[in-house]
């Protein structure tokens, strides 16, 4: 979320920042704010002033009463009344201006940092061609990863569209327990040499905390909710950013390193056509995510940092992959700055998105209240989050099929996996 302040120091920066997100009407959008937000103060001086007014009226009825002066004491009592009325207006005013101020602040995306490319869509994300790693392995005929599941036998999309629809898949067996493996596998690695804490996070949140981190209300038609209220996790982001919602943290305590692997659930609602076929689109999925809580002057250095640690599972897995610097008009809503680690996958002969990290600035910690106090400064400050995909552990499954396969189609499971599946080599039907 934006500081109105900040927009009204410098609305030229917010009309040209929301112009590189695309936004045709940028200019307009700026002007609208400046006028709502003029009109707000306007109304928040009158009301300031009302109600000294009143307080002085208040204080000098008390004085004319002492004086037995009935006369001056009741003109006094009648202006505190007129005042009291246009008070209320006042304050009636004074919410709906400012709610309906905030509801326009709060549907804009956060700005783009000045590194990143400009451009309209994936097509002109640059990549960052020194985190590029290792090769296509050389496969003859590579099979997609449902065909190899299927061939299996451990995994059926048919039978959990008989028991809840499309987009979900029964996973048995041995690649149920690769799944099983993988979220093991990357919680240790995080949690064991790069610092982070785990946490076992709720599933089910609240409007406000979605709304915190920045998916509601734009992404209201994405996300499952309950007939209670609460919504289902659509990413562990979700409950480990606003871990330090309306908190006040030490310098000290920071950076602070979060990760959790949970399933999530996505409604899916604008992917009608699109990967109808396997595992890379699913209503339910695992993730393992992480999330950093840090301070301005931490947060460039924490964002390459944890596109390191998110890059690493898929080095120790052998997997080649690319890191992409997305562009202006792929960003997500609540970023300004965003890698895109994409796998390569043989069955599909090409790469594919399997983890997104991304610098959100203060734009969340605005929206969550979240703030630090400085070492040597009075003034609290909002902190800075960031999170990323460490990684999608379904995706992750998906790739190790198809770079894995044998040509009889059994799985190769590469030497990092092995402890966690009891020493097998390879998973066979």
């Amino acid at each position: 979320m934006h500081d109105i302040r900040a927009i009204r120091e410098n609305p030229a920066q917010f009309t040209a920042g929301l112009a590189r997100r695309g936004m045709a009407d940028a200019q307009a959008i700026t002007d609208d704010l400046l006028e709502r937000d003029r009109d707000l103060r306007a109304v928040q001086v009158r009301l300031q002033e009302a109600q000294a007014k009143r307080n002085e009226a208040s204080r000098r009825i008390g004085a004319a009463k002492a004086q037995k002066d009935e006369t001056r004491a009741a003109a006094l009592m009648a202006e505190v009344a007129g005042l009291r009325e246009q008070i209320q207006q006042d304050e009636d005013s004074e919410r709906l201006q400012k709610g309906a101020l905030d509801e326009i602040i709060s549907a804009l995306p956060n700005l783009p940092a000045s590194d990143v490319p400009d451009g309209v869509d994936e097509t002109q994300n640059v990549e960052a061609l020194s985190r590029r790693f290792g090769a296509a392995p050389a496969l003859s005929n590579a099979r997609e990863h449902f065909e190899l599941g299927e061939t299996l036998g451990q995994m059926d999309f048919v039978r959990a569209a008989k028991v809840s629809g499309a987009r979900f898949v029964f996973l048995t067996g041995a690649l149920a327990r690769l799944e099983r493996a993988l979220g093991n596998f990357m919680i240790d690695l995080h949690t064991s040499e790069f610092g982070y804490t785990e946490i076992s996070p709720p599933l089910l949140v609240r409007s406000e905390a979605v709304f915190g981190v920045g998916q509601l209300p734009k992404f209201e038609e994405d996300l499952f909710r309950t007939t209670s209220g609460p919504w289902l996790l659509p990413t562990a982001e979700v409950p480990l950013t606003n871990f330090v919602r309306e908190d006040i943290l030490d310098e000290a305590a920071l950076p602070l390193r979060l990760t959790a692997w949970t399933p999530c659930f996505r409604a899916e609602a604008g992917a009608a056509g699109k990967d109808t076929r396997g595992m890379i689109r699913m209503h339910q999925f695992a993730k393992v995510e992480l999330v950093s809580i840090v301070t301005p002057e931490q947060s460039e250095p924490e964002h390459e940092r944890m596109t390191d640690c998110a890059q690493e599972v898929l080095k120790r897995l052998g997997l080649h992959h690319r890191v992409m610097t997305l562009c202006t008009g792929d960003m997500g809503f609540a970023a300004r700055k965003t890698y895109d680690i994409e796998v390569w996958l043989p069955g599909q002969n090409r790469f594919r998105e399997i983890s997104s990290c991304s610098n959100c600035g203060d734009f969340q910690a605005r929206r969550m209240n979240a703030r630090y106090r400085p070492r040597q400064e009075k003034a609290l400050r909002l902190v800075h989050t960031l999170n990323g995909s460490g990684l999608a552990t379904g995706r992750t499954l998906v790739a190790l099929l198809e770079n894995y396969q044998e040509p009889d189609g059994s799985i190769a499971i590469p030497d990092a996996l092995r402890p966690y599946m009891a020493g097998a080599e390879k998973i066979s039907k």
